[in-house]
């Protein structure tokens, strides 16, 4: 009989190494050619295909233990609390045409040192000077 694979007609066969690398680069080239279709098309929603997109989170679950100790959760409600201070802090300074505002009574206070009906201690303070 006659050898199919071996005669002058047959079509070239690769070697295998050469088969090998020619699959993964043509599977490469897909990989390529669907993230550009899906970068220059963002109308076209988000398929997902994997099976473990839809399987369970056991680190964020309801049942899960907490793993935060009291002192973390002290120490970031004191960092969390700087961040915000921080922030009004760099927003006052960014935007002066904000008016200062404030509800503190001790800012409207009357200073009876330097007010005009305040008795003269000039004389008391050059005699404290001079001793």
């Amino acid at each position: 009989g006659r050898n199919y694979f071996n005669r002058y007609s047959a079509p070239e066969t690769d070697e295998d190494e050469f088969a090998d690398e020619r699959a993964e680069i043509l599977a490469e080239a897909a990989a390529l050619k669907k993230s550009a279709v899906a970068y220059m098309h963002p109308e076209v929603g988000v398929c997902s295909e994997d099976a473990t997109l839809f399987g369970r989170n056991y680190f964020e679950r309801a049942s899960a233990p907490d793993v935060e100790s009291m002192e973390e959760a002290e120490e970031r409600a004191k960092i969390l609390a700087e961040a915000a201070a921080l922030k009004q802090l760099a927003s006052d300074y960014m935007h002066p045409e904000v008016g200062v505002k404030t509800t503190d009574p001790t800012l409207f206070g009357r200073n009876y040192f330097n007010r005009y009906s305040a008795p003269e201690t000039e004389d008391e303070r050059a005699e404290i000077l001079a001793e």
